[in-house]
């Protein structure tokens, strides 16, 4: 209980990625909207400007499924969605017992991957650069987590791109920011260039690729041994009764329940998906010109689309990198003018070099940092830069920007009023919904060093 108050105290106090968007089969009848909720033509406007970037559908083609309704959500073929492996994906997400094979012996036990994704930053980490093993603290919302001064920098688990958020996923069929894990859809042709991925070859989609993959980068370890020691072999024997029992406690099941349980979660309550149903009331007007500028003059429809808010495709919007700023940090076993590089640094071509996934919009606000480099910290600076066009990064050709940048004019209240809307209107505020209330081993989440333990109230 003393958890759960934390985290809702937390959640209280923090006020162009290749998505594989579908349709959504809506009940939602935009002839029946209760239009006495209705702005003075606002709305109407709005709806027909939805319409118009979405051959004619209108409102429904961008609205989010319910995270219970696994029919609609979209799922990898190879990995179906079922109510036991999401409960066992929730725990094992979270589980900082899952940090099982670290580098330094006595930081076992105290990450998991809501490390670097936990809710109170909308899913991300909080801080610029996110820190899993030897990481120490964790603040209000994650921005006080640091790196332990006492260990070798070698030993740091931390990555050359900030870490994005896990909400909206289950609309990419590839992941992290140049796409590079994935085995069907989008990375088709890229075979290739798979020899430090073979995960790929599993045929999996992103998602369940990544989290194959990243137990192993993180160094987090589930296997027999962890599944009886903490008691989550029942749970695992329901999720997959179909895999014989000595193949069943293993890595890549382990995975496949935390894919189902990230593709599940979804910001539905946030007040742009509420509108989205006809509660007309819930945006200001303010918001709703921000809304109008965002599916009209700003173009970022032409990115931000579907109900993901992310279309499939990769734009270099020339943001600046790691090494662009003090107070970031780049490992020397690290080939970082490759992954400066984004897409290009993993296809090899030119064409794609420095152009990065468009990531969902969704709870923004609650991370703080922007850009795959984290070069910015306020919506709104974001809003600014592409509108100004001036590139952060002088490495990258000027026939690799995106067309969008620097060519939408915006009047400086076009900027304001789209800045509300992308950080109110897309902020669902009870992401906490998707935090267990316990893990099974007992231990504090998502973090179990010292300082955490105080930070989150665990000791």
């Amino acid at each position: 209980m003393k958890k759960n108050f934390f985290f809702i105290l937390i959640l209280v106090l923090v006020s162009c990625e290749n998505d594989d968007y579908v349709p959504i089969n809506s009940s939602v009848d935009q002839s029946n909207f209760d239009t006495s909720k209705m702005g003075i033509g606002i709305d109407k406007q709005l709806l027909k400007a939805l319409e118009n970037v979405s051959n004619g559908i209108g409102a429904p083609y961008f609205i989010l499924p319910n995270s219970s309704d696994y029919s609609n959500i979209p799922q990898d073929p190879l990995n179906p969605i079922t109510e036991s492996k999401v409960a066992l994906g929730k725990l094992l997400f979270h589980e900082t017992a899952t940090g099982g094979n670290p580098k330094i012996e006595s930081k076992k036990a105290t990450y998991s991957c809501a490390s670097c994704h936990h809710a109170a930053a909308g899913f991300s980490s909080g801080i610029r650069q996110a820190i899993g093993e030897t990481g120490i603290g964790f603040g209000v919302n994650g921005n006080e987590r640091i790196i332990d001064p006492s260990v070798p920098l070698d030993s740091v688990d931390i990555q050359p791109l900030r870490s994005p958020t896990i909400l909206n996923v289950a609309y990419q069929d590839i992941m992290l920011w140049n796409g590079q894990f994935g085995g069907s859809g989008t990375n088709l042709g890229t075979e290739a260039n798979w020899t430090n991925i073979p995960e790929n070859f599993l045929g999996f989609e992103g998602v369940e690729v990544q989290a194959i993959k990243g137990q192993g980068v993180h160094r987090l370890l589930i296997d027999d041994n962890f599944v009886t020691t903490f008691g989550y072999k029942q749970m695992f024997d329901i999720a997959f009764p179909d895999v014989a029992e000595n193949e069943r406690y293993s890595t890549e099941n382990a995975a496949l329940a935390i894919a189902a349980y990230e593709r599940t979660v979804l910001p539905t309550q946030a007040p742009w998906q509420k509108w989205l149903k006809g509660e007309f009331n819930v945006l200001t007007k303010e918001e709703k010109r921000g809304a109008l500028v965002f599916f009209g003059k700003g173009k970022c429809y032409e990115c931000h689309t579907g109900p993901a808010l992310s279309d499939k495709n990769f734009y270099s919007f020339g943001m600046g990198d790691f090494d662009n700023t003090s107070g970031a940090i780049v490992l020397g076993n690290v080939n970082f003018d490759n992954v400066k590089k984004g897409r290009g640094g993993f296809t090899n071509k030119v064409a794609d070099n420095y152009k990065f996934k468009t990531p969902t919009l969704y709870n923004l606000i609650d991370n703080g940092f922007y850009g795959h480099g984290g070069t910015f910290t306020s919506v709104k600076d974001v809003v600014e830069y592409k509108n100004d066009g001036i590139s952060q990064n002088s490495e990258v050709p000027a026939e690799n920007l995106a067309s969008q940048f620097g060519n939408i004019n915006l009047t400086k209240k076009q900027i304001d009023n789209l800045t509300l809307f992308i950080k109110n209107g897309l902020r669902d505020p009870n992401l906490i919904r998707y935090v267990p209330n316990t893990i099974e081993s007992g231990f504090c989440f998502p973090n179990n060093d010292p300082v955490s333990r105080v930070d989150l109230g665990c000791d």
